[in-house]
Formats: structure tokens, sequence, C-alpha cells
């Protein structure tokens, strides 16, 4: 990691958000949270309250600056930089509108409303073999596949590419969690460029024999707009690769982290049985407990100044979600798990504003589709083994989850 100079004030607390083990839900995190709405951190400034991470996501004198996150994690060239710099996710202003635009027009409500029976049936399938197995790995057995299953029925990716196609959209997802070394980087840059052959390969089937599938659409829809290079094809490349990071393996790790959540609260996972209207709220809860995105990080564009912070040019600000959705001022009992809440702010694992997710609504339906079938199905969830976990900063959730569940009377 290139090292960067800390712009906070001294005596501002300083957490180290680097370490494998660090936690954003733990007592230092919300003591910080308690004394300033700040911390420093190896990453630059932390923004620890609900209030001023929403504020800032919206704020326009920053911008995502995806060349400068490079730098900061160490890549300065090759196949990672050249795909993340000019993703979807870093541009801004009428750049970012304009490849927007492109997909807004095929990742409609129909579209998601047309998968929820795939959705359903996938769920109801994989709980019963995990109803049948009585210990499973949950992340193998249901967290991996479902979304991967929804993913490429989304996006038309034949069934015997399943295997490569797995392996390279859960090690893009590392690419957020690059400063922790090791060998990410490598699975990284294995992952963009298998991923950049692939899909420019399937953009060339589509356009000679188009399906019903978001892939078909988009290039047909950029061949219709397209003639004026309105979005190039490389472009397209760059937003399919993109759009399969964001889709896959946050919505599992969304769900591992749900069961390791319900096996420290029982008596939740039976009321969602008995309750199956809870869903939706259930999964909100669960985002704003535990999110598969615990931080969002933005770059101050310009000098500016915020909260009684001078906030200079070229400043990374990391939006602490999972500590954030915590924060009473905002939450009241923000510090318990309670599918039954009402009245909770947004969560901000989807970002705000121009960079909302566009993939929010497919993620509340998967995920709501899983938690149903799971607990008609299955009593709560117990720990059977070692759990091991992805690095606190990006993505986050249990890499391996050994589940012990017995079948309930139907």
């Amino acid at each position: 990691m290139v090292s960067t100079e800390n712009s906070a004030p001294a005596g501002v607390p300083f957490l180290n958000v680097i370490d494998p083990e660090f936690d954003f839900g733990s007592t230092a995190a919300l003591s910080a949270q308690a004394g300033s709405w700040y911390a420093d951190s190896p990453l630059g400034l932390l923004v620890l309250r609900y209030a001023e991470a929403q504020e800032l996501l919206r704020d326009r004198r920053l911008d995502h600056n995806g060349r400068g996150y490079m730098e900061q994690s160490g890549v300065v060239q090759g196949p990672i930089f050249d795909w993340f710099v000019p993703m979807i996710n870093n541009r801004d202003g009428e750049d970012h509108r304009r490849l927007r635009g492109l997909v807004t027009k095929a990742f409609t409500p129909r579209v998601i409303d047309a998968l929820r029976p795939f959705i359903r049936a996938q769920a109801a399938l994989m709980a019963d073999r995990i109803a049948d197995a009585g210990v499973s790995e949950f992340v193998e057995s249901f967290a991996d596949p479902l979304p991967l299953a929804v993913m490429c029925e989304l996006l038309g990716v034949p069934n015997e590419d399943l295997d490569s196609f797995r392996r390279w959209t859960n090690d893009i997802g590392l690419v957020f969690s690059m400063v922790h070394g090791g060998d990410i980087i490598a699975r990284v840059e294995t992952a963009v460029v298998g991923l950049n052959g692939y899909v420019a390969s399937l953009m060339a089937e589509k356009a000679k024999r188009p399906g019903d599938d978001l892939i078909s659409t988009l290039v047909a829809a950029r061949r219709s707009e397209g003639s004026d290079g309105t979005v190039s094809e490389e472009e397209l490349r760059n937003l399919i690769v993109t759009l399969v990071f964001a889709a896959h393996d946050t919505t599992c790790h969304q769900l591992s982290s749900a069961m390791v959540t319900f096996s420290e609260h029982p008596e939740q996972w039976d009321l969602l049985a008995r309750r199956p209207d809870l869903a939706p709220k259930a999964v909100e809860e669960l985002m704003r407990w535990v999110p598969s995105t615990p931080i969002i990080y933005r770059c101050a564009a310009e000098d500016f100044e915020y909260g009684g912070l001078a906030v200079t040019k070229g400043t990374f600000l990391t939006m602490c979600v999972q500590t954030a959705q915590r924060d009473p001022r905002v939450v009241d009992g923000g510090d318990t798990f309670d599918i039954t809440r009402a009245g909770s702010p947004a969560p901000l694992l989807f970002g705000a504003g121009p960079h909302y997710c566009l993939g929010a609504a497919l993620a509340r339906v998967e995920l709501a589709e899983a938690v149903t079938a799971l607990t008609e199905r299955l009593s709560p969830p117990t720990i059977a083994g070692p759990v091991s976990w992805r690095p606190p900063t990006g993505i986050h959730g249990p890499n391996e989850l050994p589940l012990r569940f017995t079948s309930r009377a139907r």
C-alpha cells in the first residue's frame, strides 16, 4: 500500500481498519463514534456517523478518484487498473449519466419481477438440499450458488460456464481489499482478465444470436443508440464486468453474514418463520446490522471545510457503513438486532444520489426470497466448525461457514 499523509488533527481517534481482526461494529468503533463524527486510520479519514455519511455521499465536492484508490493500493498499471479506473462507479457527472442511461433501459422493475419466480424456485431447491444434509458448508451450498444462478439467468450465461464464472466473480470482489496484501492482487488480476475475455466473447455471441437476457438487451441498446459513439464496445464490456462484480459477491456475503447473525439470534429466525410477512423488514435489518459493504470511499476533489474539519484536495474519506448504521442519533436501539424494527434510515451500502445502486431492488428480492425459503424449511442455524472471514475493508463476509440445520415439521 502506498503511504498517505494523515490529515486528521491531533487527538482524533485512530482505528486500525486494515487489521484483519478489526470489526466496524466493535466497541472501539462505536466509542470513537460517540466522541467524534470522524476518526483517523491508515486509509485516511473515517466517517463514523450516519447523518454525516449520508450527506457526504451526496456532496459534489467529493468524487470517486479510482486512479487515486488504485495508487493507494499499490496498483499503478495493468489489467486491474485498466478495468477499475474507468468503471461506471468511478465516473461522475455527465459521463456517469451517459453509461447509467444505457443500463437503466434494460435493468427495469419488469425484469426484476420476471426473475422472482426463478429466485423463489432456486432458493427452495437449495434449502431443501440443506435440510437433507444436516450439516452443510453454507457458502458453497446456498450463499454462493443462489446469486450466481440469478446473475447467470439475468445475463444469459450458459450453465457449462458456471464453474469458471464462479471463480472469477468470487475473486474480483477482493478489489477493495488489496491493501491487505498476500495473493489478493494476483487473484483480482486473474479474475479481471478472465471476465474481460469471457464477457467479450459472450457479447459477440449475443450480437449474432440474441436472447431474452440482459447482455443481449445491452448489446442491442448500444447498437441502436451507439452509432454516434455514445457508448463504446469497450465501455460496455467494462460495464458488464462491473455488473457481474456488483451482483454476485455482495449478495453472497450478505447471505452468509445473515446466517451468522441468525445463529446469534435464533428467536429472530423463529419469529420470521412464524411471520414470513416480516421478510422485507428482516432484509433491511440485516443490511443495517451486517452490511456486506461495510465501507464506501470518496475522495476530495477540492479543498473545503466540513463539520469543523478542513478537508484538503486528494483526501480520502471512508464512510463506515456498519458503524454509521448503528448510530444512536438516527437508530433508536441501534445496538440491537430486531427484524420488527420500523423507521430505520435508508441503508448506506447502496450509496446515495446519482450513484445509488442500480441492483438494490434485485438484491432485496433475492435476500427476501432466500430468508423466507430457509426459515420456512429449517430450524435456526448453529455454527458447526471454524468460520473464516474476508478482510474487514471491502466486500465482507464469511469465506467458509459450516452450519448445522434441522428440518422443520411441514
